[in-house]
């Protein structure tokens, strides 16, 4: 009984999410932190290689500074595997955690540099000098180069970085990150070209119930022993993307996405084969730290 009522409370609750997936057209090509393989991830460079690329959305991470400065950033801190400090040293794992950007105002994250330390897993990552830069000069310098080479128009895909455990230490509570975050949105205008996501589902919660025209996608890593109806549960609501490790894609999530009106948009695929598969699977889109590979897509039948 309890399934069945699970089942008609989702279907009941798809209706009012088809409205916000008609902004959603076509496969959605996406760039993980812009194009973290053949560029400095999360950085302005990294999100106009991608741009060159014909992703039709910008993958990225958002953190908070101590002043609340929205940046984007994967971690709340300054990680070991691509920052160097001022004096030239690289920052080592053993303390890259004390180096707390929510602790920091955005003026001295500015001070580390995420560019030119060699990628222990992205060998062919071009290497230049570059800092985190804040969302909005992302989304102004986005919107700028689009309309310098007459491109459509780019979608923004922005994950918050939070989790319970770290309220008030790495980031402030859900509600007062989605708000910073959804100030810079709304002062540059692209709400229609932006989609918020999360593991997080405080987060989604709060954008669902405070923001319910903005498009959300629930993130998921495995592993995890409960079933992708339960966590819709957990989550109260359907959103828009659901969007999982691309290990767990398989064809009857694809039927349960399609069913719920869900699109459906696995990470991160970085093998062409695997891309293909995907394709032929039926998925609404991929996120992939080699944008290149997308060209490749493309052309295949």
């Amino acid at each position: 009984m309890k399934k069945i009522i699970l089942i008609i409370s989702c279907i009941a609750m798809s209706c009012s999410v088809n409205k916000i997936n008609k902004g959603l057209s076509g496969f959605d090509f996406e760039g993980h932190r812009g194009c973290r393989g053949l560029m400095p991830e999360n950085t302005i460079p990294a999100f106009k290689k991608a741009i060159d690329l014909h992703v039709t959305t910008l993958e990225m991470d958002a953190v908070i500074t101590k002043d609340k400065q929205v940046i984007i950033s994967h971690e709340p801190f300054f990680n070991h595997e691509i920052t160097m400090k001022a004096d030239g040293s690289f920052v080592n794992e053993k303390d890259e955690r004390s180096l707390n950007i929510y602790e920091m105002a955005y003026d001295q994250t500015q001070t580390f540099d995420v560019g030119l330390k060699p990628h222990p897993r992205f060998p062919d990552q071009q290497k230049l000098s570059v800092h985190k830069p804040k969302l909005a000069d992302v989304i102004d310098s986005a919107e700028a180069y689009t309309t310098r080479l007459s491109l459509k128009p780019i979608q923004y895909n922005i994950e918050t970085k939070s989790q319970p455990a770290t309220d008030g230490i790495y980031h402030p509570k859900p509600d007062e990150f989605v708000e910073l975050i959804m100030a810079v949105i709304k002062e540059k205008k692209v709400e229609p070209r932006v989609i918020i996501q999360s593991f997080d589902i405080r987060t989604l919660q709060y954008l669902h119930q405070h923001y319910p025209t903005i498009k959300t996608a629930y993130l998921f890593e495995p592993p995890s022993d409960k079933s992708f109806a339960i966590r819709l549960n957990e989550l109260g609501f359907i959103p828009t993307i659901y969007s999982p490790d691309e290990t767990t894609v398989t064809a009857l999530l694809v039927k349960q996405c399609k069913e719920l009106g869900i699109k459906l948009i696995p990470w991160t695929v970085n093998d062409i084969k695997r891309m293909k598969e995907l394709k032929r699977l039926g998925v609404d889109g991929m996120i992939s730290d080699f944008p290149n590979l997308y060209a490749v897509l493309k052309s295949a039948k």
